[in-house]
């Protein structure tokens, strides 16, 4: 692309001056997207092998694994916002943490009045969606445990199997590292010199995880801690400090790749349109034939439609354009949230006088509830800092965790202590009746769904476990001198104060649900609205990714998984084994006439 706007007729200002207000979606879609002129050229002329609803990590992972089997796979990838960051909104200045929450998130369903209407200390609403491109991936917490067996309880095994056997390819695709090795590569006088400009990974972090894990059983429902697995090894690999991964980069990425593998007749170019909202998938016999869209129709042909959008969007599409498809909705599950900080003296802890300026230190630590078998977990962030007045801003710009972070008012009077935020996560039970998606009778076919979400005792058990699980971690297990030495802030992050005496359940329970599931769960049995091969029951050519396949929650982050179970996908759809069957059904095609001959 020139330095300038030019054409041959109009080049540099001459023989006038060129366009003066040139748009944000003009530029991205000169270089990256589909213009006006190419969207309409697509929609009447061209034919894909694939069409993907979404831009976030399950339409990444899927498009990133067709390629890698073909790199001739023809793709077209719709989303419905426009270009608004392009890399996770903690990698960029400090300011950039305003656009956190407000408008930045939509909620297309209507709140049941019950939900609604739950007293302070139950769940009130579920978080809504990030309507750009990237979506959730360039405002989230970037937490990727892999699950344990146990954890995939009520899972298909033939699923488990294929997600473990792609953990691996999950973890180096979104860059995950555990956080104990985040700063091996530094020796300790750069770990110094480091520590003056942002926190590191240091002496902080082996140490608590390693106290902690030794005294695991003090924990009476916890099972195992590790580090936390965040993905930010991309800042490594790119030699930056901390760089948290999204997707708009390497899809951005991708597209340029396949612009030169076209260019050289060794591949087709990845196409993305923005600002493009699916309405509608029109079908004929369970077979969907084209997308009615904010931008025009689009004909699916004989392309396989992928739909990589989230939880509830594509549930809500389903629900209006197959009524075949049974089930869909009737299931929900989402984790419910607690939100404890404490402090601890540095001075309690053999190793305080040996930590730097900065520390940071992210532990993972994961239970079950002795009952009922229902997961939690913590998602620990430890900060100690000598200096909070000078070093507020830089640290929050690197806190593992995008909401659950120390504010600057915590910090003011915490410069000789250790401060402890848990983001604790409880599974919500799948088998809850009283919570749902369904469609309630709106015009419009993108939000006409209602959401009811109300906790059942076995919920509650679970949210009580936790909780109690979050303070013995803190008292009985990392504090050195016992529960008498731990401060609980009491109030909002911007005021409050320190005291000894724990938060209650209206001060620590979070009324907002996270990590959506279920609504379109996996399974080999006829209840299951998705079968083991992705597709919807009664649909021919349109597939799921994402968490609405979850058949149980379990607790864990399920990014990593997600990605997994996309890959899993495109190898099914394009890989080897796919190629083989293909090439055999045309094979058996091509013979029959001949049969028929003789």
């Amino acid at each position: 692309m020139s330095a300038v706007s030019s054409s041959p007729n109009f080049n540099y200002g001459f023989p006038a001056p060129g366009p003066q207000a040139p748009t944000p979606r003009q530029i991205m879609d000169h270089v990256f997207f589909l213009t006006e002129e190419a969207w309409k050229e697509v929609r009447e002329f061209e034919r894909f092998d694939y069409i993907i609803i979404g831009s976030g990590p399950c339409r990444l992972a899927f498009a990133e694994r067709a390629y890698k089997h073909d790199p001739r796979t023809r793709i077209l990838m719709i989303e419905r916002g426009p270009f608004f960051l392009p890399e996770h909104f903690q990698n960029l200045p400090i300011p950039y943490q305003q656009v956190l929450g407000g408008l930045t998130e939509t909620f297309p369903w209507t709140l049941s009045a019950r939900t609604a209407g739950q007293p302070p200390g139950n769940i009130g609403f579920q978080h809504g969606m990030v309507p750009f491109f990237g979506g959730r991936s360039i405002m989230w917490s970037s937490w990727c445990p892999r699950p344990t067996r146990e954890e995939m309880a009520f899972w298909p095994e033939e699923i488990i199997r294929e997600a473990e056997e792609r953990f691996a390819d999950a973890e180096r695709l979104l860059n995950v590292i555990p956080a104990d090795q985040i700063d091996t590569d530094l020796d300790a006088a750069m770990l110094e010199k480091t520590s003056k400009r942002r926190p590191i990974y240091g002496v902080m972090q082996k140490k608590l995880q390693a106290m902690l894990a030794a005294n695991l059983g003090r924990i009476g429902s916890a099972t195992r801690s590790m580090a936390a697995p965040i993905a930010v090894g991309a800042g490594l690999q790119e030699n930056l400090d901390f760089a948290k991964f999204s997707t708009p980069a390497p899809l951005l990425d991708l597209a340029t790749r396949q612009e030169a593998l076209s260019k050289a007749g060794n591949g087709s170019p990845l196409k993305i349109v923005t600002d493009c909202t699916v309405t509608r998938i029109h079908q004929q016999e369970g077979v969907a034939t084209a997308l009615e869209t904010s931008r025009g129709v689009v004909n699916l042909g004989t392309a396989k439609l992928v739909l990589a959008m989230g939880t509830l969007p594509p549930t809500t599409l389903l629900l209006n354009s197959f009524p075949q498809v049974k089930n869909a909705g009737t299931r929900f599950t989402a984790h419910f949230i607690t939100s404890v900080v404490g402090r601890i003296p540095r001075k309690d802890y053999p190793f305080g006088d040996k930590l730097a300026e900065m520390e940071l230190a992210a532990i993972y630590m994961a239970g079950t509830n002795a009952s009922s078998g229902m997961q939690y977990h913590v998602q620990l962030s430890v900060l100690s800092d000598k200096d909070p007045a000078k070093n507020a801003q830089r640290a929050a710009r690197y806190m593992p965790d995008v909401v659950a972070t120390a504010s600057p008012t915590q910090l003011a009077s915490s410069q000789d202590y250790l401060v402890f935020v848990c983001a604790v996560l409880g599974e919500l039970d799948f088998r809850n009746r009283d919570n749902w998606l369904r469609l309630n009778g709106e015009e419009d076919p993108t939000t006409n769904v209602l959401l009811q979400v109300l906790a059942n005792d076995t919920d509650r058990a679970t949210w009580d476990t936790m909780d109690e699980a979050t303070f013995q971690m803190l008292e009985l297990a990392l504090s050195p001198q016992g529960a008498s030495r731990v401060e609980y802030w009491h109030g909002t992050p911007d005021e409050g104060t320190w005291t000894r005496e724990r938060p209650g359940v209206t001060e620590r329970r979070v009324p907002g649900l996270v990590h959506e599931g279920s609504t379109l769960w996996i399974g080999d049995d006829a209840e299951a609205v998705v079968g083991l091969d992705y597709r919807p029951r009664g649909v021919a050519n349109v597939y799921v990714t994402g968490g609405g396949l979850w058949p149980a929650g379990g607790s864990w982050n399920p990014t990593m998984a997600m990605v997994a179970m996309a890959q899993h996908l495109a190898d099914k759809l394009s890989g080897p084994s796919a190629k083989t069957q293909t090439a055999q059904a045309a094979a058996t095609t091509t013979r029959l006439p001949v049969a028929r001959m003789r």
